[in-house]
C-alpha cells in the first residue's frame, strides 16, 4: 500500500534514540532529528501526490474499467489517510491545487450523464480526426466515485463547496431515482456528507425537494427492504446531525415530516435521531440500523 515507512528514516530514528540515551548525547542530535523529520514529511508529500496524480488520470480515462482502476486507487488512499492527522492536513494541501483536486474530476468524468448521449455528427464522419469515444459509467463505476466523494467530503470540508459549484444535489438526486441498489446506498451516504455543515448544498437539496422524494422512496414497499431502511438511516441523519444547526436552511423540515409521514412516525423519527453520540463507531451504526428499522416498521403498520 501507500506510505510505506522508509528503511532509513528507521535507521535514524533507531540511531537517535540510542545516542540521546548516552551518557554525553551530541550537540548535534536535535539537528540530526529535524533533518529526519523533515526528509519524512517531503516523502509523505512527495508519495501523496504520487497518488492522486496517478488515481485521477485513471479516473479522466475513456473508458470505464480505467476509471474504476482510478477510484479504487483513490478511494484506499483516502482510507489510508484517514488515519493519520499528519496525512489528512497533507490530502488538504494537496486539494489546494487545482490539478489534484479530487471533487471536479468525479463530476466532470463518472457522473458526466452527457458524455453516454454522445452521437456521430456529419463533421466527424467527413473529418479526417477519428471520434472520441468515451465508455458510460457503470454502476460500480458510480458507486465508488459516490464512495470516493464521501470521503473527500468528509476529510475535506472544502470539498463540499466544490460540489456545489457542480449541483452535487441535483446529480445525486438524478443518480439515486435512476440506478440500483448497488448505487442507491452509496448516492444516500454521500448525500449526509455532502450537506454536513453545507448550507448552500442543504438549500439545494430543498429547493429540488429532496426531502419528499426520500420519504417518498420509504413507503414505497415496492422498493427493496435495504434501500428502505438506507432511507431510514438517512432521516435519522439528516433530521439529527444535518440539520441540528442553529439556524438551519431547511427550517420547515420538521413540519414537512409530519406531513408527509405522519404525526406518529414523524414524532418517532425525532426521538431515534438522537442516538446517543458518545456509543464508538461499531455501536452508533448498530444503533441507526435498529432505530432505522423502526421507522420502516413504523410506516408499514401505519
Amino acid at each position: 500500500m501507500y506510505l510505506k515507512k522508509a528503511l532509513w528514516s528507521k535507521g535514524l530514528n533507531l540511531e537517535s534514540q540510542s545516542e540521546s540515551q548516552s551518557e554525553a548525547p551530541s550537540s548535534s542530535t536535535p539537528d540530526v532529528a529535524d533533518l529526519v523529520n523533515s526528509l519524512h514529511k517531503r516523502r509523505l508529500y512527495r508519495e501523496v501526490t504520487l497518488a492522486l496524480r496517478t488515481g485521477l488520470r485513471d479516473a479522466r480515462a475513456e473508458f470505464s474499467f480505467l476509471r474504476v482502476r482510478g477510484l479504487r486507487s483513490i478511494l484506499k488512499f483516502l482510507r489510508s489517510v484517514a488515519e493519520s492527522d499528519s496525512m489528512i492536513r497533507l490530502f488538504y494541501h494537496g486539494q489546494s491545487l487545482p490539478e489534484l483536486r479530487v471533487v471536479p474530476v468525479l463530476f466532470e468524468n463518472s457522473f458526466n450523464q452527457s458524455k453516454d448521449e454522445q452521437a456521430p455528427t456529419l463533421d466527424h464522419i467527413f473529418s479526417v480526426e477519428p471520434i472520441k469515444i468515451t465508455s458510460p459509467s457503470t454502476d460500480t463505476e458510480i458507486a465508488l466515485a459516490l464512495r470516493v466523494l464521501e470521503g473527500c467530503c468528509l476529510l475535506h470540508r472544502e470539498s463540499t463547496a466544490l460540489a456545489h459549484q457542480h449541483k452535487a444535489i441535483k446529480v445525486l438526486m438524478n443518480i439515486l431515482f435512476t440506478r440500483g441498489p448497488l448505487v442507491q446506498g452509496a448516492c444516500l451516504d454521500a448525500l449526509v456528507s455532502i450537506m454536513l455543515d453545507s448550507s448552500a448544498n442543504q438549500t439545494d437539496f430543498e429547493a429540488d425537494n429532496g426531502f419528499e422524494k426520500i420519504t417518498e422512496l420509504i413507503k414505497d414497499k415496492q422498493v427493496e427492504e435495504n434501500i428502505r431502511i438506507r432511507c431510514g438511516e438517512f432521516l435519522l441523519l439528516l433530521i439529527g446531525h444535518v440539520n441540528g444547526r442553529e439556524r438551519p436552511p431547511m427550517a420547515t423540515i420538521h413540519e414537512d415530516m409530519k406531513r408527509l409521514l405522519g404525526e406518529r412516525s414523524a414524532s418517532l423519527i425525532w426521538a431515534a435521531s438522537q442516538f446517543g453520540s458518545t456509543l464508538d463507531p461499531e455501536q452508533r451504526q448498530m444503533a441507526l440500523h435498529i432505530q432505522a428499522r423502526r421507522v420502516l416498521e413504523s410506516l408499514d403498520l401505519y
